[in-house]
């Protein structure tokens, strides 16, 4: 089952192209005769460096001198690819990547592992029989960043009959890669435990109690801010005795951020899993193989998980009170935006009334000015007909009023001229009417289509 998984996922996997060194470490029962080498890793030359061909076949020592222990590994130390972590994607071709898992025993499981976010540990024995093998998976990946994928991976396989172990570590520039294989350098002579790179690597991305202290520390002067002290100038929150509530707002969200970065619960969990490995490792090796400083290291090992679980331990019940803080301080922030927002509904309330006392005067005034011309306008519609040579007011006294004969052509004239501006006017008040129902109805529609999307959202 094993070899039909990774044979599948190596078939989904796409593969980039990383620079490649390798570094061999080897103690000896002589000391002087340590050695620590990393050099760059040629294609032509993995097959040789999988079965310690060549350059690098098995040295040949002086008489009355053993090999304690070894270390292989194929380094990748500066993955640089924007790709390197993405899922399904892996640093070497599939085959030379299959070869690999192969000929140095790694877990096969460990493709399986590429689209895992977060801290990462699994340790396990596998099942040959006539040499077993420890095996364990270490990786840490997280989103993009600029275009770039980030994180680091270790794969070790660790031989309980020949005390060798090889592994494959790759790491982008912001891991901490390069400073964990310079402090291995550092330890060759207890490179006896396989579980000392993951260790100095675990150590090395353990989380940071100052981003926490960095944390607190913001979180006092937002508080100060909230509350309107006379210190709250100190995070540039106020001005002219004004709170700026929107930075306020938007640094509640970034310090809360910061507090759940690199949360230690995660790595708490891998202790367990750690503890886990270092007893399966103390419970297979052979007696040829438990030296003095196997012991040590183990007990040193043990006593340093116990170390950061309390260290952890506080760490996460500091952070736990900050996120508490900060919630309180949320819900002072919404109270105050939220009275603020009342005394706004109660300013443009008032606003709202006034315009519409002024809109019921300026009503009045209008009522007024219609009154007083439907008062006059009869008398000066009947004074301009009147006005007309059609009648004539000039005869003598005893003589009837005169009426022009003609008097229909005023009627025959305006009757008609008055339809047709109605008419225009009526066509004109139609079309109008209708480009504003077209424009409601696209305004409705907007609404309507932006509903749909928050939904989405």
């Amino acid at each position: 089952m094993e070899k039909l998984m990774l044979k599948r996922n190596l078939q989904r996997c796409k593969f980039v192209t990383e620079a490649t060194t390798y570094l061999e470490m080897f103690s000896y029962s002589d000391p002087s005769l340590d050695t620590v080498e990393e050099h760059p890793l040629i294609s032509d030359e993995f097959e040789n460096f999988l079965e310690r061909k060549g350059v690098f076949a098995e040295r040949i020592l002086p008489d009355g001198v053993s090999l304690l222990a070894g270390l292989r590994l194929i380094l990748q130390k500066d993955a640089k690819h924007p790709e390197t972590f993405t899922p399904h994607v892996i640093s070497l071709e599939p085959e030379t990547y299959s070869k690999m898992i192969h000929g140095l025993h790694f877990p096969m499981r460990a493709i399986e592992s590429t689209s895992y976010v977060g801290p990462f540990f699994w340790a396990g024995v596998d099942q040959n029989d006539e040499n077993t093998h420890l095996q364990v998976v270490q990786r840490k990946s997280d989103v993009r960043k600029k275009g770039y994928t980030r994180g680091w991976e270790l794969m070790l396989s660790y031989d309980f009959r020949t005390g060798l172990m090889a592994g494959f570590c790759k790491g982008t520039p912001s891991s901490h890669i390069v400073e964990s294989i310079k402090s291995l350098k550092a330890c060759c002579r207890e490179i006896c435990h396989p579980l000392l790179l993951p260790m100095i690597l675990f150590s090395h991305d353990a989380p940071s109690d100052i981003k926490q202290r960095d944390a607190r520390d913001w979180l006092r002067k937002l508080e100060h801010a909230i509350a309107m002290r006379p210190d709250s100038e100190e995070g540039g929150y106020m001005k002219d005795g004004v709170v700026n509530l929107d930075m306020v707002n938007r640094d509640l969200v970034q310090c809360h951020a910061q507090v759940l970065w690199q949360r230690p619960i995660s790595y708490l969990r891998i202790i367990d899993s750690f503890k886990e490995a270092l007893e399966l490792f103390y419970n297979n090796i052979p007696e040829n193989k438990r030296y003095p400083e196997t012991e040590k290291i183990q007990i040193s090992m043990l006593s340093r998980l116990e170390f950061y679980r309390k260290k952890w331990q506080g760490i996460e019940t500091y952070a736990n009170t900050t996120l508490e803080r900060l919630a309180t301080q949320k819900s002072s922030l919404y109270n105050i935006i939220a009275q603020k927002e009342i005394k706004l509904s109660f300013q443009m309330a008032r606003e709202q009334r006034k315009l519409a006392h002024a809109s019921k005067r300026d009503s009045s005034t209008m009522k007024i000015i219609s009154l007083l011309g439907s008062l006059f306008l009869p008398g000066a519609y009947l004074a301009s007909i009147f006005s007309t040579t059609f009648f004539n007011f000039q005869n003598a006294p005893d003589i009837p009023l005169a009426v022009s004969p003609n008097f229909w052509l005023y009627w025959a004239v305006t009757v008609p001229i008055t339809l047709l501006v109605v008419g225009i006017w009526y066509c004109w008040e139609k079309k109008r009417e209708a480009r504003y129902d077209r424009e409601d109805a696209d305004l409705e529609r907007g609404s309507e289509d932006m509903e749909k999307i928050s939904w989405q959202r």
